[in-house]
């Protein structure tokens, strides 16, 4: 099976609320293991995680050897203060605050980096990402430091000019790129830039109830054929469902992922070997050197 290339061990997937209190001032090992248990009883294997602000996946990485997996995280993830972020990470409000988070995730173990760079789709309204995205010069600035340090580093980020800015920055991974256009899809084309959709988040959403159906069905129908079109002009693409999301379960929550790339570009070997040549490549790339 393919490895999960963007997971949140710490969420449960269903109640984020509850997630956080359960590892409030404590990590709670008993759900990381019952996480762990679900993965390896499924033949996954490799985890990519996206951080947290409470210890919990760096703590994971410290037995996840026990359970087979190889586990890769960011310690924590990084957002400018007063946008969006700090559900999964540390803010920073000047670049020199930024450098020293850098630091600290060197000091704690961390595989890579990783920053936050705009809000989240807005479900009940198609089109519509919350929260004001970072400027260009600060985008450019956050990734030459962290790849100074010799961290690779995985964005999370929607919009196409974000996206487009952040691909032309150099950045190594863009997570969710949720409404690109075809001229971002070129650039992330040309940089050789590893592209994780999770739209496992999206797909798994229709019909439940919790959103408008024709918002979220709208945005499924633009996520895929963003991604019909970046497999089309050779986007390296990787599966990632980021497991723990609401109704994205661990463990199950990259079969998810894989089905919904099967539904968009169908079933093939062409499919099945260029995925498993890119999560090959985010291996080599995304590993403490």
């Amino acid at each position: 099976m393919f490895g999960e290339c963007h997971a949140h061990i710490f969420m449960n997937g269903y109640n984020y609320k509850e997630a956080v209190e359960l590892h409030r001032g404590h990590v709670d090992r008993e759900s990381i293991c019952r996480w762990f248990c679900e993965y390896k009883k499924r033949g996954v294997v490799f985890i990519r995680d996206g951080g947290d602000a409470l210890g919990v996946s760096e703590y994971a990485k410290g037995i996840a050897g026990e359970y087979g997996i190889d586990y890769r995280t960011p310690v924590f993830a990084i957002h400018r203060k007063g946008r969006y972020g700090s559900i999964v990470g540390r803010e920073f409000e000047t670049m020199k605050e930024y450098r020293e988070l850098v630091a600290e995730v060197k000091r704690r173990g961390g595989d890579f980096i990783k920053i936050m760079l705009s809000g989240i789709m807005d479900f009940n309204h198609c089109g519509t990402v919350t929260s004001i995205p970072l400027k260009k010069e600060e985008i450019c600035e956050m990734i030459h430091i962290a790849h100074e340090e010799g961290f690779a580093v995985m964005a999370h980020v929607n919009g196409a000019q974000t996206v487009k800015e952040a691909a032309l920055a150099g950045v190594d991974s863009v997570e969710h790129g949720n409404y690109l256009d075809e001229e971002c899809i070129r650039v992330m084309a040309r940089q050789g830039t590893l592209w994780v959709p999770t739209l496992a988040t999206v797909r798994n959403l229709i019909g439940c109830g919790r959103f408008p159906d024709e918002e979220v069905t709208a945005i499924w129908h633009r996520a895929a054929k963003n991604l019909r079109l970046a497999y089309r002009l050779g986007v390296p693409l990787a599966l990632g469902s980021d497991a723990g999301a609401y109704l994205v379960p661990h463990g199950q929550g990259i079969f998810d992922e894989y089905e919904a790339f099967r539904e968009v570009l169908g079933d093939g070997e062409r499919l099945d070997g260029m995925l498993a040549e890119n999560e090959k490549r985010l291996k080599e790339r995304f590993q403490r050197k």
